[in-house]
Order: structure tokens, then C-alpha cells, then sequence
């Protein structure tokens, strides 16, 4: 069988296992890759998936970064059947309905701003038509219920721990009068998380691919992370300004109002300071939660049973129009708002952040990973301001970031995972993660399991054949990214426009200003370093 690397090949994004066997073609996951203008192009490399040709996809689980790409697939050709468990059907109703709407509006934004300038139109990466068409695709599956797509080929769907509904696959294929067993992780959970089961034990494989987010360190244990959204409530509170949480509409966003939820009954979430939920997709998802109860764990069934619903709170309040949201930032007073997108690069979020960012006394608290790029990545990192809507906006607020809200397993936990294989032939795969961090976690792979471990590029086609040597071939001049002149050009004239509207308001003022003129002189100079590094 081969297999070809189409996304989350050293990165996080785009996850894309496309494989053919047997005269078959078919794919683990099709994610949206994400981050900067370099890595999105990759969503219209349509061609190199070859939708027409592909029988049917098995979807890990419904984050963007898995399932993003169907409604492209679907638009260019696809026409075969989507597997994924009933609670992954649910939440990619939503998701990609809500991202097909973000690429209609972004390529509105674009075709006005082409208008302007005489060029051609563009069309957006796909339509909400497309995200609806993908519905009609999907056949269900339960986990633990084994199926083939075709004979020679079983697959089954195993519980992850990550999301609701999220699976790893284990893939059992019979080719050339042998067979070999094949597992894909998806993103692997974390055990004790709140509302969900532990990922499931498995014990043996040839070939195991496995996410690596965080193979280069641990999360904090649920209890300090607890701790320190308390402390995040009380410093704004006491300052009587707003808590900004970005949050991923799925699964962060309820964990979250669970945590709330524990803090309330410990006497730690002030009793008159509102909650808000600023994310029509997590209300939606908060929804698809509570309609499939038999996936959480023993402590929330326990905790339904009781009447305690771990998803609601006193002054909780979800707001789905606009109007509702713009009333958030009217208001004064401390409050709470969770709102999408959990990087801060789309939705709501950029508003409130627009809004409380520059505010010495509130707090921005992040939950998630950040991918590099982003501009929650940016903030974290700590950048004085960030560009939101062609403003830059100081960063006064007091940044929190919470890393035991991860849904994905942290270092020692994919080792602990890890342990339960028995082959000692079985050969890893590191998918979905940085490459430094990758590189950490093989090492570690190595030595602890003597295992072979490989990390394979983007573009990469690996041949594998149980008992033989692994053969691995990349297309570097397919794989490598071109610089996007054009793209560096428009930042850096935006830059040097902002720079210009700077000298000319300094002219009167005091000598202090020039030293704030030195430092914005070196802060582009830095940013447009990191533009050309990146592309």
C-alpha cells in the first residue's frame, strides 16, 4: 500500500492521508490547512487529492484541521461516502456550514477590494451549497463495529478521547496474499479530560501514525488549570473589566463552561458577573453535546443524573446575532466571554479582543494551542500589539495561557499510550505537529521502545510492505513553497504607510518620540523578517 502525506506533514493543519491499495484510493481525514497566507494556498491544490478518483474518506473527528477540505472534494468532484461516527456527522453539519460562510464572506471582502483595482474575480475555496452536499456523502459508524469499505480492506473506528465522537481507525488490509494492520491515530486525548471517556487501548500494529501537537512537553493537571482561570476571573473582576477567552467552538468552549461550572460550586466565579458564549457555531455544538449523552464519561453521566448540568450556569447567556455580540463590548462591568475562533484568526473573537486588548485591567485567557502565525500565536509569544481590522492594538490586557485545557495527549501521556503495543517491529509515523517538537518526541520513541520512527515531509509518498525496509519519496519541487511576492509586497507597503503616518504626527512633538520611532522602526523590521522567513 501506498501512502501520500497531502497535510500535517511537519505541521498541524491539513491533516490528509490519502492511500491506494488494490486498485483502491481512499484517505484518513481532509483538513483545512491554516496559518499563513503560504499554508492556505495549499486548500486550492485541489488536483493533487485527485477528488474524482477517491472512493470514500474515514474522518478521525470534526475540528477544521481534519475536515475541512469535504466541501472542496465534494465541489471538485467527489462523490463517493464520508465514514464518521454519529456525533462527528453532527458537528461537521455545523462546522463546515459555518467555515463555507467564512469563505463566501472572505472572497466577497476580496472580489471588492479586485473591483477597485480592475483585476479578475476570484471564487471562494468553496460554498455553503458545497458544506450541505457533504451531508448527503456521510454514512455513520459506532465505535468498536468493525465494516468494510471493500473486501480485502476492515476498518474500525476506536474511541479517541479528543472531541465528542472523535476515533482513532485501525485499517486491516489483505494485499498480495499477505495483510498487514495499520492505525491512525486522529488526535489522540487525554485521559481524566472532562466529558469524555479515556482513549481506548490498543495493542498491536505494523504501522502506527500518530499526532505529535505536543511531543515535546506535558500539559498542567486539571486542577491547576483551574486555579489559574480563577486567578484570571479575579484580576479582571477586581478591575471590573471582561475575561476574553478564544476558544474552538467545540469541545474547548464546553469544556470551559464545565471548568466554570466546578468553579461555581467551589465559590470561585463571582455570583453577578455574566457568562456569554459569543459563538453562534459553540452554541450550536453545545447542542449537539447535550443530544449525545451515551459518549461522556461516568463523572458527567453522574452528574446529569444528579440534575447538574455541567454545561449550564446561572447567568449564562448565549448570543447569536450580531447585535447580541456588539452588545457585549457596549457594556461595562466585568464579565466572561467565550467566543470563537480559538487562534484568533476569524469570528467574534477579533472584535472583543479589538475591544479589551489594549485594556490594562482585563484578561486574555487562551485554552488551545496556537499555530504558528496565528495572531493568538503572536499575543502568547508576546507581541506588544497585534493588526486587527488595519489597527494596531497594544497589548495592555494581562495574558493567561492555560495549557491543561488541552484536548490533545501531552508528551508523557502518547508515550504512556504508547506502551500498551507489543510488536517491537511496528513502525511509527510522527503527523500533526511542529518538526523541533516531532524531532524531541521520536528521540524519545527511540530510545524508551527501540522502535523506527519517521517523520514524513509534505508531498511525501511512503511504500509500505510488512517485513521490508520503509521506502519513502517527496516531490521537493511540489513540496517547497513558493514566496508570494505579492502578498510580501502588501504588508510591507501597509507597513511602511503606517510608518509614514508616524513620522508625520512626531514632527511636533517632544524628543521622547523618537525613541518610540527607533523602536517601530525595529519592531517592521522584525515583522517583515518573519514574513520572508515564513514564506
Amino acid at each position: 500500500m501506498k501512502i501520500q502525506f497531502l497535510g500535517a506533514a511537519q505541521t498541524v493543519t491539513g491533516s490528509c492521508h490519502m492511500m491506494e491499495t488494490a486498485g483502491h484510493r481512499f484517505a484518513v481525514d481532509c483538513g483545512m490547512h491554516q496559518g499563513n497566507a503560504e499554508m492556505e494556498k495549499r486548500n486550492y491544490d485541489t488536483w493533487k487529492y485527485n477528488p474524482k478518483e477517491v472512493e470514500f474518506f474515514l474522518i478521525t473527528h470534526a475540528h477544521i484541521d481534519h475536515s475541512g477540505l469535504l466541501p472542496r472534494m465534494v465541489k471538485e468532484g467527489f462523490s463517493g461516502a464520508i465514514y464518521c461516527t454519529p456525533p462527528t456527522r453532527d458537528l461537521l453539519e455545523i462546522m463546515l456550514e459555518d467555515s463555507a460562510h467564512i469563505q463566501e464572506m472572505e472572497a466577497e471582502w476580496r472580489n471588492r477590494k479586485r473591483q477597485r483595482y480592475g483585476k479578475e474575480l476570484t471564487t471562494p475555496l468553496y460554498t455553503v451549497a458545497d458544506a450541505r452536499r457533504v451531508m448527503d456523502l456521510i454514512r455513520t459508524v459506532e465505535y468498536d463495529t468493525a465494516f468494510e469499505p471493500f473486501p480485502g480492506m476492515t476498518v474500525n473506528y476506536r474511541d479517541a478521547g479528543h472531541i465528542l465522537g472523535s476515533a482513532f481507525i485501525e485499517l486491516c488490509v489483505k494485499e498480495n496474499g499477505g495483510g498487514f494492520k495499520a492505525v491512525f491515530s486522529g488526535d489522540l486525548g487525554r485521559p481524566d479530560q472532562l466529558l469524555l471517556q479515556d482513549p481506548a487501548i490498543i495493542k498491536d500494529a505494523d504501522y502506527l501514525f500518530i499526532e505529535s501537537t505536543y511531543g515535546d512537553r506535558d500539559h498542567k493537571d486539571e486542577s491547576t488549570s483551574r486555579d489559574e482561570l480563577a486567578q484570571a476571573i479575579a484580576y479582571a473582576y477586581g478591575n471590573k473589566e471582561k475575561v476574553i477567552i478564544p476558544a474552538f467552538a467545540v469541545e474547548r468552549t464546553q469544556e470551559v463552561l464545565y471548568s466554570l461550572n466546578l468553579l461555581r460550586m467551589e465559590g470561585r466565579l463571582p455570583a453577578d458577573m455574566p457568562v456569554y458564549v459569543d459563538s453562534p457555531m459553540a452554541i450550536r455544538a453545545t447542542e449537539v453535546f447535550r443530544k449525545h449523552p451515551k459518549y461522556f464519561d461516568h463523572q458527567t453521566t453522574e452528574l446529569i443524573q444528579n440534575g447538574n448540568d455541567p454545561l449550564k450556569l446561572p447567568n449564562l447567556k448565549f448570543t447569536l446575532s450580531t447585535a447580541d455580540s456588539q452588545a457585549i463590548n457596549a457594556a461595562t462591568g466585568p464579565a466572561i466571554v467565550i467566543s470563537a475562533s480559538g487562534m484568533c484568526n476569524a469570528g467574534r473573537i477579533k472584535h472583543h479582543l479589538r475591544h479589551n486588548l489594549w485594556r490594562p485591567g482585563a484578561a486574555v485567557v487562551f485554552v488551545g494551542y496556537q499555530g504558528r502565525g496565528t495572531p493568538g500565536r503572536k499575543i502568547v509569544d508576546g507581541a506588544q500589539s497585534i493588526r486587527l481590522f488595519g489597527e494596531d492594538i497594544a497589548v495592555k490586557a494581562r495574558v493567561f495561557t492555560i495549557g491543561g485545557f488541552s484536548a490533545h495527549a501531552g508528551q508523557s501521556e502518547i508515550l504512556a499510550w504508547l506502551t500498551h503495543f507489543t510488536s517491537r517491529k511496528m513502525k511509527v509515523f510522527l503527523v500533526h505537529g511542529e518538526l523541533l517538537k516531532q524531532r524531541t518526541l521520536a528521540r524519545l520513541i527511540r530510545d524508551r521502545f527501540g522502535l523506527e520512527v519517521h517523520i514524513p515531509d509534505y508531498l511525501e509518498v511512503c511504500t509500505m510492505t510488512p517485513g521490508q525496509p520503509l521506502e519513502a519519496v517527496v516531490d521537493k519541487e511540489a513540496a517547497t513553497p513558493r514566496i508570494d511576492w505579492g502578498f510580501l509586497l502588501g504588508q510591507t507597503e501597509g507597513q511602511l504607510a503606517n510608518l509614514r503616518q508616524r513620522l508625520e504626527a512626531i514632527e511636533s512633538r517632544p524628543w521622547l518620540d523618537q525613541t518610540e520611532l527607533r523602536d517601530r522602526l525595529l519592531e517592521i523590521n522584525k515583522n517583515l523578517m518573519t514574513l520572508v522567513s515564513e514564506a
